[in-house]
């Protein structure tokens, strides 16, 4: 055999394995009953759109719109999870040492938040069935996000695990 073509033997080197995550909060934002019963509405109304052309294709297209929407009401079910480490909203992602103060909001004072309160270059993940909001300082100088606004079902929750971070991994505003 040519030695040319022998692999050469290459050292490898451990890997640190990563410390497991402790989530300390999780949750989806899941319709309300409302949402569905609205969504089944329109499923139904499909039928008696094509019943005039023929009642199979009403039935059949029926099913097809129950499904589409209920895919698409499950696909677009953020999630909200605090580990040790991140906060994590839908698809935003940002290292617990960059959030600074945190509140919850219910009722008139969360409506306020979502409207005449909102700085328009805050992220935003509400839904429009869920009323108490929590507000996440951004302490990040390098982000322009000033806060997040998140919907959430248990609002003191969230703000309590979030404040349960280790102030010293914290980065203080100036």
């Amino acid at each position: 055999m040519n030695k040319a073509l022998e692999p050469v033997p290459q050292e490898r080197k451990p890997t640190p394995r990563s410390a497991p995550v402790s989530i300390q909060y999780d949750e989806r934002l899941w319709p309300s009953p409302g949402v569905w019963i609205i969504a089944a509405g329109l499923a139904a109304a499909v039928i008696v759109v094509l019943a005039p052309i023929d009642l199979v294709v009403g039935y059949i297209a029926s099913v097809c719109t129950a499904v589409l929407l209920a895919a698409l009401l499950i696909l677009s079910t953020p999630r909200i999870t605090v580990t040790d480490l991140t906060l994590r909203v839908g698809r935003a992602e940002i290292e617990r040492r960059f959030i600074g103060d945190v509140e919850a909001y219910e009722a008139e004072e969360a409506t306020a938040q979502r409207g005449r309160k909102l700085n328009g270059t805050a992220y935003m993940c509400f839904r429009g069935w869920i009323d108490p909001v929590v507000k996440i300082g951004i302490t990040d100088e390098a982000d322009r996000t000033p806060y997040w606004l998140v919907s959430t079902r248990r609002p003191e929750q969230l703000a309590s695990s979030l404040r349960a971070s280790d102030p010293s991994t914290r980065q203080e505003q100036p």
